[in-house]
């Protein structure tokens, strides 16, 4: 189950970041698992990269795993855990790499939920990120009009 809680006066198709999800997850054989996105403004963005990063400034994705690779009893769904994206720092980051907001926003989503999946670029040589334009390729874009 993917949840998406729009924080903001961003007007964003939800369904579109739950396709962008679940892609991710059925890639990683995560299908079923639950997720959460959080769509926040620069201040609560700052605030989290602050607290949990230790950079007073705002950054575009963040991501909080929950479950892991906890062994869970049978039945009960994996809680990954949430993805937080600032959608004003995804629209500066579109403009300046001449790409539509929502392809940028749509990349984010699958950025996020691949570090829930366990996957980090800073450590595996690429692998993630080639990971992700391979999926990001076979997700569509999130309809969005930036406020």
């Amino acid at each position: 189950m993917v949840e998406v809680r729009n924080q903001t006066a961003e007007r964003v198709d939800e369904a579109g970041i739950v396709a962008a999800v679940e892609r991710v997850l059925r890639d990683g054989r995560a299908e079923g698992a639950e997720v959460a996105v959080l769509l926040v403004d620069e201040a609560e963005m700052t605030r989290l990269n602050a607290a949990h990063r230790g950079r007073n400034t705002v950054t575009d994705v963040l991501a909080f795993p929950i479950d892991e690779d906890d062994d869970l009893p049978a039945g009960l769904p994996r809680m990954l855990g949430d993805v937080v994206v600032c959608p004003a720092q995804a629209a500066r980051q579109a403009a300046e790499s001449a790409v539509e907001p929502g392809h940028e926003l749509a990349t984010l989503v699958v950025h996020g939920t691949l570090h829930l999946l366990g996957h980090d670029h800073e450590t595996d040589d690429g692998a993630m990120l080639r990971r992700q334009d391979a999926l990001r390729a076979d997700v569509d874009d999130v309809r969005w009009s930036p406020a």
